[in-house]
């Protein structure tokens, strides 16, 4: 099957979770040898940032250690999406994309028999509902909603027919155990400040709990104002920078323990939705303490996979217990990857999606 994606990045990660996804599905789709292109724009927000903040080694880097993954990129003013969707069956247009972008595709739908799909893994339809409503998805065959709330969302608002819940996976090809022979450290963070979604919850979750057990660690992550910096000083951590996603088992290796903080979105407007870190980390085979996050579409079993905090004071207990305890971390290891082999990898959601696919070419076919 020919399927095209239209992405924000494939190409670069900097402040983009998505693209972690992106990499996994496109691996396995290619795996199992079907034809896939995948555009990215040629100056998009996280490419121009990475290439700003560190040169183009990182790229460099990527194709080197990912010659399967490629992208090719555009411009949208000469953009030819008639020749860009030639001989194609399935697409799918991520959210961040321009909203022009989103409508020429839709157009081009309606002269073509490709089944078209509009992918939404952020938060914005409940923070920006403005900006999602510039989408027209008239044309689209319907959603794909990373968590069954986002679903929800776009079939209670009419902005969409049908809808999906696809949640991210972990790229298990990436993210999977490693060993690591050195002294390591406590515990790690590997996220971003959060633009103030989640300032409060990292100084409870993160900053608090480490600076009372005097705790070694190490945080990775981009968009840390000074400020945040100095907390992080006195917090007794280490910050480190951005960090390439495909060196993050290696890091994960190098501590033992890590901590899940969702920004306040997640939290408390769209539930269900754990972002694409837990699955990575679990992956890995490090053990978790997450913050609260309300799992309502029953991804994990909570106390098993990884222990939950509800506060500093619990935070600041269950990472003192899963340190000084090699049962319940090895226990906590060992339930949190089965859990991602059997239930969430990239090839259970490519398996996910080409049902979808096929669910929508049936449709077709009666229809005519």
């Amino acid at each position: 099957m020919k399927i095209v994606l239209f992405v924000h990045s494939l190409a670069s990660d900097w402040n983009h979770g998505n693209a972690h996804f992106l990499r996994g599905v496109v691996s396995e789709l290619r795996a199992r040898n079907h034809d896939v292109q995948v555009f990215e724009p040629q100056d998009g927000w996280s490419f121009r940032n990475l290439v700003a903040d560190h040169g183009r080694g990182p790229l460099e880097a990527f194709r080197e250690r990912f010659p399967q993954l490629r992208s090719s990129s555009y411009d949208l003013d000469t953009l030819d999406l008639y020749a860009a969707l030639d001989g194609a069956e399935l697409v799918l247009v991520h959210e961040w994309n321009d909203p022009d972008l989103v409508r020429r595709v839709g157009l081009v739908r309606r002269s073509a028999s490709f089944r078209l799909l509009f992918h939404d893994t952020h938060h914005r339809a409940v923070t920006a509902p403005e900006a999602m409503r510039r989408y027209d998805l008239s044309e689209y065959d319907g959603v794909l909603a990373f968590g069954t709330i986002l679903r929800e969302l776009y079939l209670q608002r009419g902005w969409a027919e049908r809808a999906w819940t696809w949640h991210e996976a972990a790229d298990t090809r990436v993210f999977r155990a490693q060993e690591y022979n050195g002294p390591r450290r406590d515990v790690v963070w590997i996220g971003n400040w959060g633009d103030g979604e989640r300032t409060e919850e990292l100084r409870t979750f993160l900053l608090g709990p480490a600076r009372s057990l005097g705790l070694s660690g190490s945080v990775h992550g981009v968009r840390y104002p000074a400020e945040a910096r100095r907390e992080l000083h006195h917090s007794g951590l280490l910050y480190q920078g951005w960090l390439a996603n495909a060196d993050v088992p290696r890091v994960f290796a190098a501590h033992r323990a890590t901590v899940h903080v969702p920004r306040r979105p997640y939290a408390t407007a769209l539930p269900g939705i754990p972002t694409i870190r837990p699955f990575e980390a679990l992956a890995c085979g490090i053990p978790l303490v997450s913050a609260p996050w309300d799992d309502v579409d029953g991804l994990f079993t909570a106390g098993e996979d990884y222990l939950v905090a509800r506060d500093g004071a619990e935070m600041t207990s269950a990472l003192a217990a899963v340190l000084r305890d090699p049962d319940l971390s090895s226990s906590l290891r060992a339930h949190g990857l089965e859990t991602i082999r059997a239930r969430h990898t990239c090839a259970h959601r490519v398996d996910e999606l080409l049902e979808i696919a096929a669910e929508l070419g049936k449709r077709a076919r009666q229809a005519a």
